[in-house]
């Protein structure tokens, strides 16, 4: 054991090294972070800027000073919106005033020059010169975050002026500017990175391993690597996406304390989280009254957590999500608007995954109208299983050392501009099961894990295959929920790519689906028959009776039906055709010295069929009889009130629903054989196909009776 911690902690010296000699400036130890976020209500990403600053050492009490230098700039400078009079009542009596605030400047065409807005302190219009725009251009791009000294003209002043960057007078045009407001910005140094040099992140991943490299990378966004699994690993690389790729679509549901919004929060400047999901159109996409672009248009990633509470105040809301997340544009007014801001939709599931496949589809947690939507789901490109990534305690945290999260934050939205989702046409070509919204979104998943990953364009046949089958699993577990909710318009799940050089096909599978089925294998009991047919929301489904006999006079008692008038019509149809025809069906059975108990249950929340004569006639001849049906048996059509055997509806959907719910074999009349020819040849292949010609035929057939 000492032997294994001994050369982790090499691996970690190892790591440390490459890290100063590459990225000197840029690192920062994630501890030390942790410590002061605890009492300071500051981005991640300025204090990094700042501990990288004064803490990049490894001389304990050289970092110890350097903390306690950043607590007190901190503590001096920042300006808490509250306290934003109190800081201009300073500046007015002290003349000047150092301050910690986002920055953001304007030009203003009429007066000719440059004009800052101060965040916290709510300051607009003071004049600022023209070199500090030019030279740190995100101040004109959204804003930065800076130190400023600020100067405040006390009236008769006539020695006071603006200085340029280099501390010369400035110009006669910017002279202009001091009327308008008596503060002045005497310096001003940006406390983000100004800019990046994408090459340096290109030189510098060089000299890591791909191991090495998403260590690095995690830790920078505050996980431990060490304590995760290689499959934790590349889940929590997923998240990355929508930061890296334009207009990704990324779903995450899982259970609680599994950090799935803290990336789109706390890491990245460049990404908004609506919190509580409530939104309008005009402040998502476009306000028709201001003429301005809402969130997509100011962010690179748009975040929404809570899915549960998504909810437009506007109906025309998710058609027009719908529009962006396909194309990247949207229609409002007289024009179109195109934006590249990613969507990202987290949210929590309250029930086992097992329990949710069974029963309804992954996307349960969506409000209805998105989460039954095919159109609106089938737009997305990612689905992370939340439930495969440990909820997270403080070990998996990390204390070691990783990007400052603004250079992170930076160098990844530069990655933005870049494309490499045909890194795979070189080795690989995608099966012929993936239709085009398939392929972009696979595309779009390798495009942006090698990115992330190989930003210096330096990857093996063996590294791309191992990013394409998980963005192949990525998109078909949406694939595969879509099957459920679609039929058969979304039939095309089996998922593959073609290694060129070998010509092998290869498939890739969702490791849930493997999961337990509602219909169960083995013998069932007298008391159990499974039906499929199409439920009341339109929707086919899986249903159980449940049966029970006892000692009586003929009552006949459904539970699980509800007021429901055709349900009730069917069972009735069932138990009035047993007692016209009871005895010719076998002696044993009566219908005058024994009640009859049936629960329906509904098994994925369809709503109740109304196609249930058939299925009670079997149910209640099992248990009079005391013979189960055929195991993994699901029964199929129905019956008249006069015994003619009904054909079955959407008969493809209804054998896809039979082999995702676990039946290898179906009792199917004799009338729809003719349907078989609209059934995919694989899915007919999947079953014993039992064919029925009456209901008494059906009945024998189920229970294998002579």
């Amino acid at each position: 054991m000492e032997m294994m911690d001994m050369a982790a902690d090499d691996t970690r010296e190892e790591l440390r090294r490459k890290l100063r000699s590459n990225f000197d400036g840029r690192i920062v130890r994630k501890d030390l972070t942790k410590k002061i976020k605890e009492g300071a209500n500051v981005p991640v990403y300025v204090l990094e800027f700042l501990l990288g600053q004064y803490c990049s050492s490894d001389d304990e009490t050289i970092i110890e000073q350097g903390v306690q230098n950043v607590k007190r700039i901190l503590a001096d400078n920042f300006v808490r919106p509250d306290e934003a009079q109190k800081i201009l009542s300073q500046l007015r009596k002290n003349g000047n005033h150092t301050i910690i605030d986002m920055v953001t400047v304007h030009l203003d065409i009429k007066k000719d020059c440059f004009f800052a807005e101060f965040s916290n302190l709510g300051l607009t219009n003071v004049p600022i010169t023209d070199d500090y725009p030019e030279k740190y251009d995100r101040l004109l791009c959204g804003g930065t975050w800076c130190i400023v000294q600020l100067e405040y003209e006390s009236e008769g002043d006539s020695g006071f002026g603006i200085t340029d960057i280099d501390g010369q007078p400035i110009s006669s045009k910017q002279k202009k500017q001091k009327d308008i407001s008596p503060i002045s910005i005497h310096k001003l140094t940006p406390i983000q990175m100004p800019h990046i040099d994408i090459e340096e992140v290109r030189e510098g991943r060089k000299a890591f391993t791909q191991e090495e490299w998403m260590d690095v990378m995690l830790r920078s966004c505050g996980y431990e690597p060490e304590q995760l699994n290689n499959r934790g690993k590349w889940l929590l690389f997923a998240r990355m996406l929508p930061l890296v790729e334009n207009n990704f679509n990324l779903c995450e549901l899982g259970p609680r304390s599994t950090g799935k919004s803290h990336i789109y929060k706390e890491i990245s400047p460049n990404s908004i989280l609506v919190s509580g999901g409530q939104t309008t159109v005009a402040n998502l996409f476009y306000n028709m009254g201001r003429k301005t672009v809402g969130l997509v248009g100011l962010w690179d990633c748009v975040a929404f957590d809570e899915v549960v509470g998504i909810k437009f105040k506007d109906k025309d809301g998710i058609q027009i999500m719908k529009d962006y997340m396909a194309s990247g544009s949207f229609a409002r007014g007289k024009e179109e608007k195109a934006a590249s801001a990613s969507m990202v939709f987290v949210g929590n599931i309250n029930q086992s995954v097992d329990v949710l496949l069974k029963t309804s589809s992954l996307f349960d947690p969506f409000p209805p109208e998105m989460g039954t939507d095919t159109a609106f789901l089938d737009r997305l490109h990612c689905y992370i299983p939340g439930w495969e990534i440990p909820k997270f305690r403080p070990e998996h945290f990390t204390n070691d050392y990783g990007f400052i999260t603004d250079y992170l934050a930076e160098f990844i939205r530069e990655l933005r501009k870049e494309q490499y989702g045909d890194a795979l046409d070189k080795y690989f070509r995608l099966g012929k099961n993936l239709n085009q919204r398939d392929t972009i979104a696979v595309r779009k998943i390798v495009g942006g894990y090698v990115k992330l990953l190989y930003p210096d364009g330096g990857f093996t046949k063996e590294q791309i295959e191992e990013i394409l089958i998980f963005a192949l699993e990525m998109r078909r577990r949406i694939k595969e929920q879509l099957k459920k909710l679609g039929g058969m318009e979304f039939y095309d799940v089996n998922f593959s790519y073609i290694d060129l050089d070998t010509f092998e096909e290869k498939f890739v599978s969702v490791p849930e689906q493997g999961g337990g089925k509602l219909i169960p294998d083995g013998i069932c009991n007298s008391r159990q028959v499974y039906t499929v047919s199409q439920g009341k929301s339109g929707m086919i489904g899986v249903f159980r009776l449940e049966s029970q006999m006892l000692p009586g006079n003929g009552k006949f008692e459904r539970t699980g039906l509800g007021s429901d008038r055709d349900c009730k019509e069917s069972t009735n149809t069932a138990f009035n055709f047993l007692k016209a025809n009871g005895k010719r069906i076998s002696g044993s059975i009566s219908t005058t010295m024994r009640d009859y108990i049936i629960n329906y249950q509904d098994l994925q929340g369809i709503g109740m069929t109304g196609k249930l004569a058939l299925p009670t006639l079997i149910a209640l001849c099992s248990i009079a009889l005391g013979r189960p049906t055929v195991s993994t048996l699901a029964v199929l059509g129905e019956i008249s009130i006069s015994g003619t055997i009904l054909k079955v509806d959407e008969l493809a959907n209804s054998l896809q629903v039979c082999l995702d719910s676990g039946a290898k074999k179906v009792l199917l009349p004799i009338t729809s054989a003719a349907d078989l020819g609209t059934v995919p040849p694989e899915l007919v292949g999947s079953f014993n196909l039992i064919f029925y010609s009456s209901a008494e035929d059906a009945m024998f057939k189920a229970l294998e009776v002579e």
